[in-house]
C-alpha cells in the first residue's frame, strides 16, 4: 500500500507540472491564442491515429484511478496506523512526521479533493460560471479563465487550494520516494526533503502567478 501511495503520488505531482507548464502560455501578450491551442491541441492529441478527445479522456481516467488508489491507499494507512499494528507509519521517519506539512496531510488531502471538484466544475464542465456575463454559458478556455479569476474569492480561494497542495507536496514527495527505497543515508534524506521544498515552491508560485495577474489587472 505504501508503494501504491509512493507512485501514484508522484505521478499526480508529475501531472501537476505539466499543467502548472501548460498556464505559462497565460502569461504570453497574445490575447490568449497560444493559450487557446493549446487546450485545443489536448482535445486532438494523437489524432487521426485515435479520434478526437480520446487522448485526453484516456489520460483523465489515468488521474482519477490514481487519485482513487491514492485515496484508498491514505486510508488503509492511516487506519493500519490509529490501530498500531506492528508500529506500521507511512515512510515510518519521525522526523517527518514531527512537520506541520505531514501532521496535516489527512487535512490537505481533503481541501486537494474538494478544491480539485471545484476547479473541475469550474474550469472544465463550467458548471460554475463566476465572472461569467448574464446569459453566458460557454467561454474559450482562456476567456473562462481570465473570468473566473478575475473574481476576488475564486483567487482568494485558490491561494488556500494552493496552499493545500504544496504542504501535500513537500512532506509527501520526499516521502514517496523515501518508500520506495530512495532513502540511503542522511544526506539523500536531506537532498529529497530540499527537492520537496523546491517542487512545493515552484508549483506554488508558477499556480499562483497567472491569477493574481489577472486579478490586478496586468493580464486580460
Amino acid at each position: 500500500m505504501k508503494a501504491i501511495m509512493a507512485v501514484t503520488g508522484l505521478c499526480l505531482i508529475g501531472f501537476l507540472l505539466m499543467h502548472m507548464f501548460g498556464n505559462t502560455k497565460l502569461l504570453l501578450p497574445d490575447n490568449g491564442a497560444e493559450f487557446n491551442e493549446y487546450s485545443h491541441y489536448l482535445r486532438r492529441f494523437l489524432y487521426p491515429i485515435v479520434p478526437p478527445m480520446w487522448f485526453l479522456w484516456a489520460f483523465r481516467v489515468f488521474l482519477l484511478v490514481c487519485i482513487a488508489l491514492h485515496m484508498w491507499s491514505a486510508a488503509k494507512l492511516t487506519g493500519r496506523k490509529s490501530r498500531n499494528v506492528g508500529g506500521a507509519r507511512y515512510a515510518n521517519k519521525k522526523t517527518m512526521e514531527s512537520s506541520f506539512a505531514a501532521r496535516t496531510m489527512i487535512w490537505s488531502g481533503v481541501i486537494l479533493l474538494l478544491g480539485l471538484i471545484m476547479h473541475l466544475l469550474h474550469y472544465t464542465a463550467q458548471v460554475l460560471r463566476p465572472g461569467y456575463a448574464p446569459g453566458v454559458t460557454d467561454l474559450t478556455p482562456y476567456d473562462r479563465v481570465l473570468a473566473g479569476f478575475g473574481v476576488w474569492w475564486v483567487v482568494l480561494a485558490y491561494v488556500i487550494f494552493m496552499v493545500a497542495v504544496c504542504l501535500h507536496i513537500y512532506h509527501g514527495c520526499a516521502s514517496a520516494f523515501i518508500t520506495l527505497g530512495a532513502n540511503v543515508s542522511a544526506g539523500s534524506r536531506k537532498l529529497l526533503k530540499s527537492l520537496s521544498g523546491i517542487i512545493a515552491a515552484l508549483l506554488f508560485i508558477g499556480f499562483l502567478v497567472p491569477p493574481v495577474m489577472i486579478l490586478s489587472g496586468v493580464i486580460g
